[in-house]
């Protein structure tokens, strides 16, 4: 499923549709949508993602993911990519969400500052939580964002 993206833009950057990760019952995960970032030229800058629904993989997770390309970074294209994000999930009904990031990832706690995301707490990841087995990382930062 591909959603019309027209509105997912400003003077600065759009957010390009690339694919649709469909329910992940397994993972307790709803549909993600993946974007890439494009400038006001037209080139990529990065990419982003938007799940789907609450749960408690997702807590941990966040609601979207993004990272920006090296050249590009300190023009606060992540944050600009999120606020396009939070219009397309009111559309999708949600009424907040979740970004995370490891505690030492200053680059991202500052974007989810800029956005005015509220630190809920610095968590432990849970011992079986797919992103310690995957990162081995042990903590997250957990902002919420109310739509």
């Amino acid at each position: 499923m591909f959603l019309d993206t027209n509105f997912l833009k400003t003077a600065e950057i759009s957010l390009r549709q690339i694919e649709l990760d469909p329910d992940d019952p397994q993972r307790k995960w709803d549909p993600a949508f993946h974007f890439d970032i494009l400038d006001h030229t037209g080139r990529p800058v990065g990419g982003c993602n938007l799940r789907l629904g609450h749960s408690d993989a997702l807590y941990y997770a966040g609601n979207i993911g993004y990272k920006i390309d090296e050249p590009y970074r300190g023009r606060h294209y992540a944050g600009k990519a999120c606020q396009l994000l939070f219009a397309l999930a009111r559309r999708q009904g949600m009424e907040y969400l979740i970004i995370t990031c490891t505690p030492d990832n200053q680059a991202s706690r500052k974007t989810c500052e800029w956005l005015g995301g509220e630190l809920l707490e610095i968590a432990e990841l849970p011992e079986d939580s797919e992103q310690r087995r995957l990162t081995g990382e042990s903590h997250r930062c957990i902002f919420q964002f109310s739509l």
